[in-house]
């Protein structure tokens, strides 16, 4: 088993798409000709976007994401968490929380998304010297 791909659930996914290629430096990969669905390539798990509409459709009750309250994060991975923070926010997204270093050896900032998702922007860790 591995991890294949985890969907968020957006208004609206090509937007979305477009957002996370200007914000996070990714490809776009598979969007359905109507656009109720589509991908970002991550490596081997893919990051997914499927539309309010499609999702009641299928017979789900989606909610909308609350940065503020959120029940996940994504995190993206990257050895200048400043310079991919700024180009986050000039790609639109909202600044939550500055560059940070923490504690167990790793740099963080977080952000929100269009769609509301926490997005986390991180160094990998560090071991302690």
């Amino acid at each position: 088993m591995h991890l294949k791909y985890v969907i968020m659930y957006v208004e609206n996914p090509r937007e979305t798409i477009d957002f996370y290629c200007k914000a996070f430096d990714v490809e776009p990969g598979l969007v359905t000709e109507g656009g109720d669905y589509g991908e970002v390539k991550t490596g081997e798990t893919t990051l997914s976007f499927s539309s309010f509409k499609l999702m009641e459709n299928l017979g789900k009750n989606p909610s909308q994401a609350d940065a503020s309250n959120p029940c996940f994060e994504v995190a993206f991975q990257t050895e200048d968490v400043a310079g991919n923070l700024a180009k986050a926010l000039s790609a639109g997204a909202e600044l939550v929380q500055e560059v940070k270093e923490e504690p167990w050896g790793q740099t963080t900032s977080y952000v929100k998304d269009m769609n509301g998702f926490l997005i986390e922007i991180c160094s990998p860790v560090t071991a302690p010297a």
